[in-house]
């Protein structure tokens, strides 16, 4: 039975290892078609297969989820794709963005999770809005709230553990999707799809 047990287990592995899990934020390159493609939330909350340069296809932001000193004394933080960086950055706290080199397998930059600094909701009702931080609220035995606005003016509060660092100031360090991370009204949805339609009719 246990040799059963490990022959059944082998061939799940071996099953699972053909399989790609993706992320949030990461890079898919096809080297036959020269294409280089990143995982983000459009202003709907959904994935969106973004086209990207070459030169932006080296690199990947990652958010730390905490940063720990290991039994051994080793300073250690853990990002939300699971990755283990040893030695960081003194500097370098939870909530804040790491440029990682895909080549080199290293970081090479870091944004702090500080006000006028660009952020990307990934959760809640305000996913996929992007936008600048104006203020933090803390909040004793509840949820950190932070309050950001957008390219167009809008403003949104939501919580810290939603938003992820993607640029200093207000200079994204990822290519965005088309509309930039700013979520239009119904009635602004409306209006535009019905001035396609006309100018559409008028060719």
């Amino acid at each position: 039975i246990i040799l059963l047990v490990l022959w059944v287990c082998k061939k799940l592995l071996e099953s699972f290892a053909n399989f790609l899990v993706l992320t949030f934020l990461d890079v898919v390159s096809v080297p036959k078609t020269n294409e280089n493609f990143r995982l983000i939330y459009d202003v709907k909350g959904r994935f969106n297969v973004h086209r990207i340069t070459p030169e932006e296809a080296k690199f990947k932001l990652l958010k730390v989820r905490k940063v720990f000193t290991s039994p051994k004394g080793v300073p250690v933080a853990v990002t939300h794709d699971g990755r283990t960086i040893r030695y960081p950055d003194p500097l370098i706290s939870a909530n804040d963005t790491l440029k990682f080199d895909l080549a080199e397998k290293k970081v090479t930059d870091y944004v702090k999770f500080d006000t006028g600094n660009l952020v990307l909701v990934t959760g809640g009702h305000n996913i996929g809005r992007v936008g600048v931080v104006e203020k933090k609220e803390k909040h004793p035995g509840s949820f950190d709230i932070i309050h950001v606005k957008d390219s167009a003016g809008h403003s949104f509060a939501t919580r810290v553990s939603n938003v992820f660092v993607i640029g200093k100031g207000t200079k994204s360090l990822v290519t965005l999707p088309k509309r930039k991370g700013v979520r239009s009204s119904a009635l602004e949805d409306r209006n535009r799809r019905l001035g396609a339609v006309t100018v559409t009719e008028a060719k």
